[in-house]
């Protein structure tokens, strides 16, 4: 039996070993699209619909309200799948929370390796410098992934975090995705602009971190096979039900964190994460994930983020399914926009879970759901009504949790949207469509003030 087991070891060392020495796969995004598609016996995919509105557009979205809710029962996150209701935070907790955790992983956004190698922090860069006159020291920080397992593959979370000079204790803190790029004063002849997310961080007396998603993994599918993702799988193609990119740029963010909550001068109860459009999406991913994120700021995400996945408004599942986005769902998503497969047809109604359950499981930490307006380049392909219909329903599970959700009572299915700049955001839950563009800048002002009432509200804290 010993020397059983002995050989059974040694056989995974020579295969572990094999793997170490082979060249991660290079393929084209649409090889790796190709190949998730064989494994899930799928023939053929629906095409996604095109964002030109104009008229005699083949496969043109649809943008008429009366056409946008083919499916519009949500499967209820308060309903166990026994058919029991949850009536208890404790019931949620141990048994509802769970089954909507495993849906999301398994179908939607991919599980996050259980032999995710560690990651070692270290400071490149110290400056002290100024955002909008005000002093603030910046480090460029890079966390480094063990790569001993498989160094042909080598992944440097880039990170710039920013602190007031000025603190005399312990700050708010928000990670933002984006370029990880250090703060660089404007050029002396540049003309006035916006007062950038940082400035009006700063100015409130908050930290703040941009962290370079394209350093933990690339925005396409040839990527699949480098980065974080890559890593871990040797080089090799992913399994249906790995993560994708949005869940990879969660982990970095989570990881980040561990560096961050190290830091005194940052107050590691009010650490929020950021995001706009794609960043968006992985900005609630990762508040859904990572019970420490105590607040999130989920910037014009759409489809895949806020956006109801049963919504047929603007940009729809088989966008996700097809060869420029699949990369950052799991490979099981793809069932869902199938046209012909071992399996048959399948449609955004047959998802377990829709997008107001992954809101949900944020509960009862802080949400900000932030849109711009389609004349000014938030367009109608990211469906506002339908992620605030989808904030709406996850209401009653803030509610059971003790916290307040939007203050809206009409049922999701005939709730519309406040007026724009019509904040609802005297709850942990909050909603707020500003009058810019497609950047959650114009409403980070709010955002902060929100927080703000939060953290200073009795028992909220």
């Amino acid at each position: 039996m010993k020397r059983a087991s002995s050989l059974c070891a040694f056989g995974v060392l020579i295969a572990t070993a094999l793997l170490a020495g082979q060249a991660p796969l290079t393929w084209t995004a649409q090889q790796d699209h190709q190949n998730m598609k064989d494994q899930l016996g799928i023939t053929a995919l629906r095409p996604g619909p095109s964002g030109n509105a104009a008229a005699g557009t083949p496969n043109a979205a649809n943008y008429d309200p009366a056409k946008a809710n083919p499916f519009p029962d949500l499967p209820d996150p308060l309903t166990l799948r026994d058919g029991r209701r949850v009536t208890t935070p404790e019931l949620w907790w141990d048994a509802r929370r769970p089954e909507i955790v495993e849906d999301f992983e398994r179908e939607i956004y991919g599980r996050v390796p259980k032999q995710v190698p560690d990651v070692s922090w270290h400071v490149t860069q110290t400056i002290t410098t100024s955002i909008g006159g005000i002093p603030v020291i910046a480090r460029q920080v890079v966390g480094h992934v063990d790569n001993s397992s498989y160094p042909a593959i080598a992944v440097d979370i880039q990170m710039a975090v920013v602190m007031p000079a000025a603190t005399k204790k312990p700050v708010p803190f928000l990670v933002m995705f984006g370029n990880g790029a250090m703060p660089a004063a404007p050029p002396a002849d540049a003309p006035p602009g916006p007062i950038s997310s940082a400035q009006q961080l700063v100015s409130a007396g908050w930290g703040y971190a941009s962290i370079n998603t394209t350093s933990i993994q690339a925005d396409n599918g040839a990527g699949l096979t480098r980065g974080i993702i890559g890593l871990v799988n040797r080089g090799q193609a992913r399994k249906p039900d790995d993560w994708g990119s949005l869940r990879a740029w969660a982990w970095g963010a989570s990881r980040a964190l561990d560096y961050l909550i190290t830091d005194a001068a940052i107050d590691p109860k009010h650490i929020g994460i950021e995001g706009v459009s794609r960043f968006g999406k992985a900005a609630l991913v990762a508040a859904a994930f990572e019970p420490r994120f105590a607040m999130v700021l989920v910037g014009s995400s759409g489809e895949g983020g806020a956006k109801l996945h049963r919504r047929n408004f603007g940009e729809a599942v088989e966008n996700l399914t097809g060869a420029g986005e699949y990369h950052w769902m799991a490979g099981n998503f793809l069932k869902y926009g199938a046209a012909a497969s071992t399996f048959g047809s399948r449609t955004a109604g047959d998802l377990p879970v829709d997008s107001h359950e992954l809101i949900a499981l944020v509960a009862p930490r802080w949400v900000f759901i932030s849109y711009g307006v389609p004349k000014k380049g938030d367009s109608h392909w990211l469906d506002h009504q339908g992620s605030y219909m989808a904030t709406v329903a996850a209401g009653p599970v803030f509610r059971l949790l003790g916290v307040r959700d939007l203050g809206d009572t009409r049922n999701y299915r005939v709730a519309t949207m406040p007026g724009v700049n019509v904040g609802l955001v005297s709850g942990e839950l909050a909603w707020r469509q500003h009058d810019g563009g497609h950047e959650d800048r114009s409403n980070m002002t709010h955002f902060i003030e929100w927080a703000a009432s939060l953290m200073t509200s009795p028992g909220r804290r």
